[in-house]
């Protein structure tokens, strides 16, 4: 614990202006119009991308690393989770991705709607599940409310944020509302899907008449935002209901962003009529409930070659396998998916997708150096990250569960094991 005390503060001590850094002879998978380029140097400079090119002079006093024609990737994006503002799923102490405040009104009252609600307050950028998904190449993720009895199917607000350990990681232009539809969010909504549309009917009339019972005035003005132009995630799965989301979010000025989608490809023409991305839970290829009859491991594949946007998140426990976002590609890859688009799946499009592209997503001139050097394959579940970097500095490739490892693969000395490293 005292070595690892130790490292952090030599990490916070490191100076904002980034060393120069030159990575030698990579296969560099830009995931943008030059496509993948063999033995290619990459440049960073003041955090960003410089150059992209073979035999690069090294800067004076730059860091330079040897990739041996290994693959260099931007940083991958986790999904919806949430990392930082969920710890430990089963201690309610830890988890602050829910708002539930429907359990304290009384019997007679009624629920009033909080969409203002914003988790983005409640990051903590040192939680040790985050490290355990920085150090497999995961450099950002989007933070997504979520919705249990007592609370309303419109979950809040989140932000894309990053991984690098700061608190201001809340990257700009990417604040997002969340809609979760279909038969698992019925209870919230009277019994009936039906419910849905209308009460989110009753809470854009209220946010356009400045006045209503559903939502306070805080939640007026912060719907209000949504309604010219606004990013609206729905989480949904069943055909009909993604047409519905389609025609609502059309109607009100929302840009729909549906997650989820296990019948997407049935509707594929409307996204793609819609300009809608789907982001993908390609290990869900059973029909797990009525909402997702028409599940099917070729889904990815129907949907890109409609002209739909794709990209990847994964549904269930997300936040503590935030790892698996690889496997997720990977799957859709092994089912019909280009293997360029898998990868855009979880680097060029989520950052389309939550208006980061200007800054993220993919290795060009003038973009963030969120960068992974990998040992093989990225879309490979036995290929690891060899090295992080965030805006072109290392980021420390230890978490809890290498420090776990390491403690418990010691000898047995005159303390027990797990004082080892106190």
């Amino acid at each position: 614990m005292k070595r690892l005390l130790i490292a952090l503060t030599l990490a916070a001590a490191v100076p904002a202006a980034a060393q120069d850094l030159l990575i030698r002879n990579a296969t560099v998978h830009t995931v943008g119009a030059r496509g993948t380029l063999k033995d290619h140097d990459v440049l960073v400079q003041g955090g960003v991308v410089r150059a992209i090119a073979p035999d690069i002079a090294a800067p004076a006093g730059a860091t330079v690393v040897e990739a041996k024609g290994r693959p260099l990737t931007p940083g991958l994006f986790g999904g919806l989770t949430g990392l930082g503002i969920e710890e430990v799923s089963g201690e309610a102490a830890t988890v602050d991705a829910n708002l539930a405040l429907g359990a304290m009104v009384p019997a007679d009252d009624h629920v009033v709607w909080r969409p203002e609600f914003d988790v983005d307050v409640a990051f903590n950028p040192h939680s040790a599940a985050i490290g355990v998904s920085r150090v497999e190449g995961i450099t950002h993720t989007v933070l997504s409310p979520g919705s249990l009895p007592g609370g309303s199917f419109v979950a809040g607000q989140g932000s894309a944020v990053l991984l690098d350990g700061r608190y201001d990681a809340a990257l700009p232009g990417s604040r997002s509302l969340f809609v979760n539809l279909g038969g698992g969010s019925s209870p919230l909504s009277g019994g009936s899907r039906a419910g849905q549309w209308m009460l989110l009917e009753q809470a854009v009339a209220e946010a356009r008449a400045g006045s209503g019972e559903l939502l306070t005035r805080a939640g007026r003005s912060a719907l209000s935002a949504y309604l010219a132009g606004g990013r609206v995630v729905f989480h949904v799965d069943r055909a009909a209901d993604i047409r519905q989301a389609l025609a609502f979010a059309k109607r009100h000025g929302m840009r729909p962003v549906i997650v989820g989608g296990a019948e997407a490809w049935r509707v594929a023409a409307e996204l793609k009529a819609a300009n809608a991305p789907v982001l993908l839970d390609t290990l869900a290829n059973l029909p797990s409930s009525f909402d997702a009859l028409g599940s099917t491991l070729e889904n990815a594949a129907r949907l890109h070659r409609a002209g739909v946007s794709v990209g990847f998140s994964q549904n269930g426990d997300a936040t503590h396998n935030a790892r698996k976002i690889r496997q997720v590609a990977g799957n859709a890859v092994a089912n019909g998916l280009p293997w360029e688009a898998g990868l855009a799946g979880l680097t060029a499009v989520p950052a389309q997708v939550f208006g980061l592209s200007g800054q993220r997503g993919r290795i060009e001139v003038g973009q963030a150096a969120d960068l992974v050097l990998w040992s093989g394959d990225p879309l490979e579940v036995n290929t690891y990250a060899e090295q992080v970097w965030f805006a072109g500095k290392p980021a420390s490739m230890r978490s809890r569960q290498t420090e776990l490892l390491e403690r418990y693969l010691v000898p047995e000395g005159a303390l027990p094991r797990a004082y080892v490293g106190r």
